[in-house]
């Protein structure tokens, strides 16, 4: 079974993603109250850390009912992500992950996220330096490489094994493919199947289907699978997975009942967490999933994603249990 550091997981953990404005406080609860064997803060900016920027230092806020949580950061420049791990270490997380993956331009245009996969010199000494600056593990999420001339994600994953990375998670695609096309998870197999290696290899990219996550562990014969956009608004993908796994046969979707009650507890998460305003505002994003393929929605999703107050997105919630209780999802 895969270890970070010290932290012992159980076989072929599922992995939330850090995910930008989706993987916060209440959303993790609810992914980990549905099976996720280890979650991840959103990414922070290193920049903004070391500024004490509001919506960065917010984002370090994690629970002991989350364990074992690791935070995200991001960053090119040796002196802030230094700064940016000391302050995170105070948070008190268990592992501290590097984005060395991000695809979005106003990151890479840094030279940060899936931008320093151009220099790959800087990307193995910013993490060498990070390990020898805490005792927390050290873990990276990165991409195959720049563009599809420029893999060289094996040889990569080594020399972040040797500067002391603890664990390795490796979305399917290039920079150059941002999100277009099919994850290959062949690249990410050879890393695993390096005899060099020995830190855990995690597979990320399109595992949206229980079947396939049993593809990336049964066939590609990877250490876990670390779980992104099919959680979004459908935290019970976790479960369903791990029972997928035990009994070769999907569970029954999730009932009206258990997808409204699902949705009113995440609004009152975020509502706790971050106020009426940008509670109600930051969880529009999982309504689309959570009552995905009702026919004659369009008027309630609608008012859940136009509504400003969390009185009317309530309302609405109880609206759809009235009219769509009885729905039976395929």
């Amino acid at each position: 079974m895969p270890k970070i550091g010290n932290i012992q997981l159980p076989d072929f953990p599922l992995l939330l993603a850090p995910m930008e404005d989706v993987s916060d406080p209440p959303f993790r609860a609810l992914c980990k109250a549905q099976g996720a064997d280890v979650v991840f803060t959103e990414f922070i900016s290193s920049e903004g850390l070391i500024r004490d920027a509001a919506k960065s230092v917010m984002k370090l806020d994690i629970y002991e009912k989350e364990r074992p949580v690791g935070i995200q950061i991001f960053g090119a420049v040796l002196e802030s992500m230094l700064r940016s791990v000391e302050i995170v270490e105070a948070s008190g997380p268990d592992i501290i992950d590097i984005n060395f993956g991000c695809p979005v331009k106003k990151v890479v245009s840094k030279g940060a996220g899936a931008g320093i996969l151009k220099d790959i010199d800087l990307m193995v000494s910013l993490t060498e330096a990070m390990v020898k600056h805490t005792k927390l593990p050290i873990t990276v999420k990165t991409r195959l490489g720049w563009d599809h001339d420029s893999i060289k994600i094996v040889e990569v994953a080594e020399r972040l094994q040797d500067v002391g990375c603890q664990a390795l998670s490796i979305h399917g695609r290039t920079r150059a493919q941002m999100y277009k096309g099919d994850a290959d998870w062949k690249p990410i197999a050879e890393v695993k199947n390096n005899p060099r290696m020995h830190i855990p290899i995690f597979g990320n990219g399109d595992v949206d289907t229980p079947e396939k996550a049993m593809e990336m562990r049964d066939k590609y014969g990877l250490d876990g699978a670390m779980i992104g956009r099919a959680s979004i608004g459908y935290p019970w993908f976790f479960k369903e997975v791990k029972h997928y796994f035990k009994t070769g046969e999907h569970l029954p979707p999730p009932t009206m009942l258990e997808r409204v009650d699902a949705a009113k507890r995440h609004l009152q998460m975020a509502i706790d967490w971050k106020g009426e305003t940008l509670g109600v505002f930051e969880t529009r994003r999982h309504y689309t999933n959570y009552f995905k393929g009702i026919p004659n929605f369009k008027d309630y999703r609608m008012k859940m994603v136009t509504s400003d107050d969390a009185a009317s997105v309530f309302e609405a919630f109880d609206e759809v249990l009235e009219v769509f209780g009885d729905y039976e999802f395929a």
